[in-house]
């Protein structure tokens, strides 16, 4: 379908229709809803170099994204998405601008968004945390759109969330963590067995301010319920360093533990501190496929983590920004990643990894 087709079908003149896919000039109510009719019936789609030629003008996109150092690296792997979606979406004429900040800084997070939107942006992508959501009316307030990745407050109103079920994620934890203690516990007698079911596994909760963070935390509590499986859960400090003294201090105090669950991209820490120990072995299932992690996992010290595809998530969030302000297209108001589980037979060798 061309723009001449639609003039045909209507009987006007392509100018009309140009009129009516721009929205400037006059036409008449029966004339522009009798074309919007053949729009919609077509499912036409303005070509957008064209659209952005018509209309001379360009399209700025700020990311406003957690520093790439910060937990765990876990931040380097999205904005790498975001990169990608940025160049997808550059020769069609919209900018992607990504600002990295401090997100323990509040200071620092309030000036960096104040600064993007000085910058009157035409959309903003945003990775909530507890401090992004405290400046979210600021956002409304210059009616800019905005769409959430990595995670979510419900309670918000985004264009789009792109974002794994966090409460599905941690009841899939749970369910890691019984298969792999099961696993483990299989040499035991059948006495021990029956002690093993008995003693507690660790959830290690970080971030317990962030929406999904403490949904993935509810996920596996349920899952422990449901499997009458004890449960020790430790909140650790605002800044989400889970150090090798906490660590150690959570196993002399509880000398059963069996396993432990790590709700953000920190499970390498507790791997570490049982290897560098020369600890009997217990089950660790994490999150985020970051380096360290990969590392301690191909080397048996983790035992599965999931991961939740942040390059693809940040990619998806500039394609879909881009779609809804420049291609003025509906989007999903939701857009659920899968859960992927690695082990240590399924992480592959890629040419970054330290040999």
């Amino acid at each position: 379908m061309t723009v001449k087709e639609i003039a045909e079908l209507a009987g006007v003149s392509i100018g009309t229709v140009d009129r009516v896919l721009y929205q400037r000039g006059r036409v008449s109510t029966a004339t522009r809803a009798k074309v919007q009719e053949i729009i919609e019936t077509y499912q036409f789609t303005p070509n957008p170099i064209a659209r952005r030629l018509k209309r001379n003008r360009s399209y700025h996109f700020c990311a406003l994204i957690p520093r790439r150092d910060q937990d765990a690296g876990y931040w380097e792997q999205a904005i790498a998405g975001l990169k990608t979606g940025a160049d997808e979406v550059s020769l069609l004429g919209a900018e992607t601008e990504i600002i990295e900040y401090d997100r323990y800084n509040m200071e620092e997070v309030f000036a960096k968004v104040e600064a993007a939107l000085a910058k009157a942006p035409d959309g903003v992508i945003l990775a909530p945390n507890i401090r992004i959501k405290r400046l979210i009316p600021k956002i409304r307030e210059k009616q800019t759109p905005y769409i959430f990745f990595d995670s979510n407050f419900p309670e918000l109103t985004p264009l789009c969330t792109i974002s794994q079920d966090p409460i599905r994620g941690g009841y899939l934890a749970g369910r890691l963590m019984s298969l792999f203690g099961r696993s483990a516990s299989t040499s035991a007698s059948a006495s021990e067995s029956g002690n093993q079911r008995e003693k507690p596994v660790a959830v290690l909760d970080a971030h317990c301010e962030d929406y999904h963070i403490v949904r993935r935390r509810d996920g596996f509590l349920r899952y422990a319920e449901e499997h009458a499986i004890p449960v020790v859960v430790k909140e650790y400090s605002e800044e989400g360093e889970l150090t090798e003294k906490e660590i150690m201090a959570l196993l002399e105090r509880y000398r059963g533990l069996t396993g432990f669950f790590v709700t953000n991209s920190l499970a390498h820490r507790v791997a570490q501190t049982l290897k560098d120990g020369a600890r009997e072995k217990r089950v660790i299932i994490g999150y985020d496929l970051t380096s360290n992690n990969k590392q301690l996992l191909k080397e048996g010290f983790i035992d599965a983590i999931i991961s939740q595809r942040p390059e693809e998530q940040g990619r998806q969030a500039v394609i879909n920004l881009y779609r809804y302000i420049v291609l003025e297209q509906n989007i999903e108001s939701k857009i659920e990643m899968p859960l992927d589980v690695y082990i240590k037979e399924n992480v592959m060798e890629t040419p970054q990894d330290d040999f």
